[in-house]
């Protein structure tokens, strides 16, 4: 007889039976005899009394609170998140329990599969030593301590160092062609010889949710050239990123027990958000966050996720496909309140409190989504008001759920001090809310119409990267997604090596913007592009205006939103465009730096008259 997933049925009733189903359950709460059941404090969900009642005669549980049952796999597959070959295979492997599957193939490739996972926790291993004793690895570790990393926090996360050699790795592994490449670890160069994928870069090890090493994303030093973050190749068979989450198998009890998770953006936030107590983060791995994301995390009881982004990439979620995850699966999705210019990562190190502020003001995904269209909105006239109404109602109109739209709009109406009964009659007929391009801009109905500005740059940037050199620069791209893809093309110099590079939205968008070359100038896109970075810019200053509590600092912010503000008029202008071009992008461009920098007074001051 054959079991689930193609597992023989005699090996699982012996792992069943060599398994203590009462110590399975110890290791993950504190569980007591009761006279000849064992009591415990259910770990699958939050309680104060025990009611998890377990029969170590029958090999089984049931919970009295949230009414979960089963036998020790169920258990493992509830609190590990794990499915039921999963769990059955760890649990043979503590027992010593050699498995037995349907075919020889599959036993093969199951046994292949458990090799190459050897070699990437090899790898983590070797990696680590090496960031802690290895001579080359000094200027690493003064770098780790100068953002708050000391060595008990590198030993916890297992964090590494990649030396910058060809093959030191390589030679240390010893492994053939094909498992190198397959585990990621490496490639054969064009010279025959084997080569590590990873050089001179601090490696952050990537388990899976059986915690498993399965992939690396590793960081470059600063000042040295390339990509700031590189993961593990797409090759590789042990690491699928659309399907893993950094920080994971870490904080999955704590997921399981609090039914949440809060979603970064990097590894050091999740090790910052851990640091200042909140063991709920999980990080994508140089990928948008998917709909295989938000499975999983369900799968781990996650009925609540907080997005713990910037707000510019936050906003650039997707709303679609948020309110369908939301729908699908019976989920919340949350925002949390950052403040402006702090990621999770600097800020659980410098002000831990804060970071739980922020996560526990978080605001549903719509709610936030309407507060970023009205913020810093003109509400002085009639007029303003009105527009500022039909911006956030388009927003709402995107949710599907008409008893959600309808008390947004109410707060809009109110908030905008227009009348209720006319924005309810203007949201139900549903008009397009979409700004009228500027007067550069193509004409209406054309193929470019549906392009945003920063489509229109990384467009130029792929057909004309000549007429953007020095002028185009990351921080001009609020979408983190036409970050990456721009990032990328500047680093390969072609699309086609570009999206070797990428995440799959932004190979997508690449492949999409070059097939057409557009027919907008330089001038009208960089001026497009300069509105809207300025727009962003504005509302971040006029934010830290109104949360400063020196009046010095405050009119140095509003003269920097009243410069800002006079350029870009002058954008409009043929005659000054092309001036307000010259002194507005570098503005831009080391505004965005200082910011991504966490610099924010000395910011301001030496940028408030900045001609």
């Amino acid at each position: 007889m054959f079991g689930p997933m193609g597992i023989v049925a005699d090996d699982i009733a012996r792992v069943r039976a060599a398994t203590d189903i009462v110590a399975i359950i110890g290791e993950h709460t504190e569980i007591k005899r009761s006279g000849r059941q064992w009591m415990a404090r259910c770990p699958l969900h939050g309680e104060r009394t025990p009611s998890l009642s377990v029969s170590p005669d029958k090999g089984v549980y049931y919970c009295f609170g949230c009414q979960r049952s089963g036998d020790v796999i169920t258990f493992v597959q509830e609190i590990e998140g794990l499915d039921f070959t999963g769990a059955v295979e760890m649990l043979a492997g503590r027992a010593g329990i050699q498995l037995h599957y349907t075919s020889s193939d599959e036993s093969a490739a199951r046994s292949r599969r458990r090799r190459l996972l050897e070699s990437v926790a090899k790898a983590r291993d070797f990696y680590h030593q090496r960031l802690l004793d290895g001579k080359d690895a000094g200027p690493a570790r003064h770098y780790l301590r100068s953002r708050s990393y000391d060595g008990d926090l590198v030993r916890r996360w297992k964090l590494g160092w990649a030396p910058d050699g060809w093959d030191l790795l390589a030679k240390h592994l010893r492994l053939t062609d094909d498992d190198l490449r397959d585990s990621g670890l490496g490639f054969v160069n064009r010279g025959g010889r084997q080569q590590d994928f990873f050089r001179g870069r601090i490696l952050f090890p990537i388990t899976d949710e059986r915690g498993d090493p399965v992939g690396f994303g590793g960081r470059i030093m600063p000042g040295v050239d390339g990509p700031k973050y590189l993961n593990t190749s797409t090759d590789a068979k042990t690491y699928d990123k659309s399907r893993v989450l950094y920080g994971l198998h870490e904080h999955r009890k704590e997921i399981v027990k609090e039914g949440q998770a809060v979603v970064c953006e990097g590894y050091t936030d999740v090790i910052g958000c851990a640091e200042a107590g909140i063991e709920l983060a999980v990080a994508t791995c140089g990928t948008a966050l998917t709909e295989e994301h938000v499975r999983l995390l369900k799968r781990f009881s996650a009925d609540r996720l907080v997005l713990a982004f910037d707000a510019d990439a936050a906003g650039a979620a997707a709303a679609g496909r948020v309110y369908a995850w939301e729908r699908q699966f019976e989920l919340e999705v949350l925002v949390a309140d950052l403040p402006p210019g702090k990621d999770p990562g600097d800020l659980g190190r410098s002000e831990p409190e804060a970071l739980h502020r922020a996560m526990e003001n978080a605001l549903p995904f719509l709610q936030f989504r309407v507060d970023r269209a009205l913020d810093g909105a003109d509400l002085s006239t009639i007029e303003s008001r009105a527009r500022a109404a039909e911006r956030a109602v388009a927003v709402v109109n995107e949710h599907p759920d008409p008893m959600v739209r309808d008390p947004h709009v109410v707060a809009i109406a109110d908030r905008c001090h227009v009348d209720p009964e006319h924005l309810r009659r203007f949201a139900a007929g549903g008009p397009s809310m979409a700004p009228a391009r500027s007067a550069g801009g193509p004409a209406r109905g054309s193929a470019d119409d549906r392009l945003t500005p920063e489509d229109e740059a990384l467009q130029l940037a792929v057909h004309q990267p000549d007429g953007v050199a020095g002028r185009l620069h990351a921080t001009l791209f609020g979408d983190p997604v036409h970050r990456e893809a721009f990032e990328a093309l500047e680093h390969a110099g072609g699309v086609v090596e570009a999206c070797d590079l990428v995440s799959e939205p932004a190979a997508q968008l690449l492949h999409r913007l070059a097939v057409d070359a557009g027919n907008a100038s330089v001038e009208d896109v960089l001026a497009r592009v300069a509105r809207l970075t300025a727009s962003r810019a504005m509302n971040s200053l006029r934010r830290l205006a109104a949360s400063a509590g020196d009046p010095a600092m405050r009119q140095q912010y509003s003269a920097s939103v009243a410069w800002l503000k006079s350029q870009s008029e002058r954008l409009d202008e043929r005659n000054t465009r092309d001036d307000a071009l010259a002194s507005l992008l570098p503005w831009l461009v080391e505004h965005g730096r200082r910011s991504e920098g966490s610099v924010s007074g000395s910011l301001v001051a030496s940028q408030a008259d900045p001609g």
